[in-house]
C-alpha cells in the first residue's frame, strides 16, 4: 500500500470511527433521556386524570351506556376525559379496567366494554400499574399519521385497591428536532471527512512527493548515475535524508572518478616498464644469438629488466596500498618514537645525498597503527630529501599542540610551483620520471584514516608538510 493511501487511512479511518461513535451515542443517549422524560410526564398526567375519576362510576359504565346520546355519567366521564386531554395536548386518554376493557375512550372512539388491544404491547409495565405504580411504555409506537407516540399509565384506585387504570397517549414531538440533529450531525460528519480527506490528501501529496524524488535519485545512483545532483528538499527530516544522499553520491562519484584515474594511472605507468622490458630483454637476447656471445652486455640488459619489474612491482604495491580499505591495527604509543623511527630509516640515504636530518620530538600519546604512520611519514621524510639540495637539512618535528599532535616535514628545495600544490595529492599526479604518483595520495589517506589531516606550504627555498593527529584520551 502507499504512503498516500496509508496516510489517509491513519487519519480519516479513526476519525470517521470517532465521529461515528460519538453521534450514535449522543443520539442514543438524548434519545433515551427525552424518552424517560416523556414517560415520566405521561405517567405523572395519568396519575392526574386518575385521582379526578371516580373508580365507581367508571366501573358502572356498559356497552348501553354509549348507545344513542349516552347516558349522563358516559356523557360526564366522556367530557371530563376530553378537557383533561386538551389540556394536556394528549392524543388519547383511556380509562379501563383490570381485564383490558375499555370504560371511557376520549380520542380513541373505543366503545365501552371494547378490548383495549394496545394493552398487549405493554404487558409488563401493566404489572407495575396492577401493583399499584406509575409506569409508561418501554417502546413507541407509530400511529396512524406516521408520527411516534408514547403511553403512560397510572392505576385506578377504589377504596385503595387497584380495580383499573387510565393511559394517556402523548405525541414524542421531540423526536422531528432530534431527527434534524442527527441529520445535521451526520452532515458535519461528511463535511469533516471530506476536509480531513482534502487535507490528508494534499499532506500526503508533501510528504510523499520529496519521498518519491529520494526515491528516484536513489534508483539512478543504484543504476550508475553518478552526476545528477540530488535535489535540496524543504522539509527538516527529508531534507536531512536529501543531504546525506547527496552526500553519498558525491563521496561515490569522487571514488567512482579516482577509481578511473587510478585505472588509467596504473594502465599508463604499467605500460612504460613493460615498453622497457620488452626493449631490453630483445636486446639480452641479440646479444646471446651473436657470434661470439655478448654476455656483459646481455647482463647489463637483463639488470635494466630487473630494474624495470622492480619498478613494475613498486607500482602494483602502491596501487593496492592505495587501492584498499586499510585496516587499523590500533594501539597507543608515543608520537616521539614515530617521528625519530621514521626519520632513522632515511638517515642512510640522507647521508649519500649530503642531506642533514634535524630530528625533535616532543612526547605525546596517540592512538592509531604506527606501523602505517611510518610509512606515510617515512613518504614525507623520503620525498624531501630527494627534493633537498646537497649540504641542506631537512627538518622533521613534532609536538603537541592544542589537542593535536602535529607533525611537520621541511626541506629547503627548489619548492613546488603553486599551480601543481593543489594536485599533488591527487592519484598519479607525479613529477618524478620514476614516480607513481601514489606515495602523497596514501600519506593524506593514513592521515584522514586516523581523524587527522595532512596539508602543504610551499615556496622557492621552502617546502612544508603539515600534518595532525588527535591526541589520545587520557
Amino acid at each position: 500500500m502507499g504512503l498516500r493511501a496509508r496516510l489517509l487511512l491513519i487519519v480519516l479511518v479513526p476519525i470517521a470511527l470517532f465521529l461515528s461513535a460519538a453521534g450514535f451515542l449522543g443520539y442514543r443517549t438524548s434519545r433515551s433521556a427525552l424518552e424517560g422524560q416523556l414517560g415520566d410526564s405521561l405517567s405523572d398526567a395519568a396519575a392526574m386524570v386518575a385521582a379526578q375519576l371516580s373508580a365507581e362510576r367508571v366501573l358502572a359504565l356498559t356497552a348501553e351506556d354509549a348507545q344513542g346520546e349516552g347516558t349522563r355519567t358516559f356523557r360526564s366521564l366522556s367530557r371530563q376525559l376530553s378537557e383533561a386531554r386538551a389540556a394536556a395536548g394528549l392524543r388519547r386518554v383511556v380509562a379501563f379496567d383490570r381485564q383490558g376493557r375499555v370504560r371511557v375512550d376520549a380520542g380513541g372512539g373505543l366503545p365501552p366494554m371494547a378490548e383495549f388491544s394496545e394493552l398487549l404491547r405493554d404487558s409488563r409495565e401493566l404489572e407495575a400499574v396492577w401493583a399499584g405504580q406509575k409506569a409508561s411504555s418501554l417502546v413507541l409506537f407509530e400511529g396512524l399519521d406516521g408520527q411516534l407516540y408514547k403511553t403512560g399509565y397510572a392505576p385506578l384506585l377504589k377504596d385503595g385497591q387497584v380495580v383499573g387504570a387510565v393511559a394517556v397517549e402523548g405525541n414524542a414531538a421531540y423526536f422531528g428536532p432530534l431527527t434534524t440533529l442527527a441529520r445535521s450531525w451526520t452532515f458535519f460528519s461528511l463535511l469533516t471527512l471530506g476536509a480531513l480527506a482534502a487535507l490528508a490528501i494534499v499532506t500526503a501529496r508533501t510528504l510523499s512527493r520529496p519521498l518519491e524524488r529520494l526515491v528516484a535519485s536513489a534508483l539512478r545512483i543504484g543504476q550508475g548515475d553518478l552526476t545528477t545532483p540530488v535535489q535540496a528538499e524543504p522539509t527538516v527530516e527529508i531534507g536531512i535524508l536529501a543531504r546525506e544522499l547527496e552526500a553519498m553520491r558525491l563521496s561515490l562519484e569522487s571514488r567512482d572518478r579516482q577509481l578511473k584515474m587510478m585505472l588509467g594511472g596504473v594502465a599508463h605507468e604499467v605500460k612504460n616498464p613493460l615498453g622497457g622490458m620488452e626493449l631490453f630483454a630483445g636486446l639480452a637476447a641479440e646479444e646471446l644469438g651473436s657470434e661470439p656471445p655478448n654476455v656483459a652486455d646481455a647482463k647489463s640488459h637483463v639488470a635494466r629488466v630487473r630494474a624495470e619489474l622492480e619498478y613494475l612491482k613498486r607500482i602494483v604495491d602502491d596501487f593496492l596500498a592505495f587501492a584498499r580499505e586499510q585496516k587499523l591495527a590500533s594501539t597507543r604509543f608515543d608520537a616521539s618514537g614515530l617521528v625519530q623511527g621514521a626519520a632513522g630509516l632515511l638517515e642512510g640515504e640522507a647521508q649519500t645525498r649530503q642531506v642533514a636530518l634535524e630530528v625533535t620530538a616532543e612526547p605525546g600519546v596517540v592512538e592509531g597503527d604506527q606501523q602505517l604512520l611510518t610509512s606515510a611519514l617515512v613518504n614525507l621524510v623520503k620525498n624531501a630529501v630527494q627534493a633537498s639540495k646537497p649540504v641542506t637539512a631537512v627538518k622533521v618535528r613534532g609536538r603537541a599542540q592544542s589537542g593535536r599532535y602535529v607533525l611537520e616535514v621541511e626541506d629547503q628545495g627548489s619548492g613546488i610551483p603553486a599551480e601543481l600544490q593543489a594536485r599533488i595529492f591527487e592519484p598519479f599526479f607525479t613529477t618524478k620520471e620514476k614516480g607513481t604518483g601514489l606515495g602523497l595520495p596514501l600519506a593524506r589517506k593514513l592521515f584522514e584514516a586516523h581523524r587527522g589531516t595532512l596539508t602543504v606550504d610551499s615556496r622557492p627555498g621552502r617546502t612544508l608538510f603539515r600534518g595532525e593527529l588527535p591526541l589520545a584520551s587520557p
